[in-house]
């Protein structure tokens, strides 16, 4: 079992850069996937981006592909999510999600740990 704490969500301006973490506490981190999942009002949650134990393999959602990026540093018990060239479409609240598989996955079932989340606001 892992206990993850986001942080790093806020207000900004379409065009614009935010960084989020995730930090983990737990025996066993470095042996876990992670995943961001992300929910807007009114919709359902959705996949984000997930990176497996090594950080060698990395899946990203067709719409935050080539802006988001996934990294994690398993020395500071912690993940990443680098998001460039934010839209509107981006507002949502932020969820970081672990698997003890430690094998990638976009599928929320597939993971055994969630964050509270983080708010993350786009303006246009």
């Amino acid at each position: 079992q892992v206990q993850l704490i986001e942080s790093g969500g806020g207000l900004v301006q379409a065009g614009g850069s935010l960084r989020l973490s995730c930090a983990a506490s737990g025996r066993n981190f470095r042996y876990y996937a992670m995943g961001w999942f992300r929910q807007a009002p009114g919709k359902e949650r959705e996949f984000v981006a997930t990176i497996n134990w090594t950080g060698v393999t990395t899946v990203y959602a067709d719409s935050v592909k080539g802006r988001f990026t996934i990294s994690r540093d398993n020395a500071k018990n912690s993940v990443y999510l680098e998001m460039n060239s934010l839209a509107a479409e981006d507002t949502a609240v932020y969820y970081c999600a672990a698997r003890s598989a430690g094998r990638v996955s976009e599928r929320n079932d597939d993971y055994d740990n969630w964050g509270q989340g983080t708010q993350v606001t786009v303006s246009s």
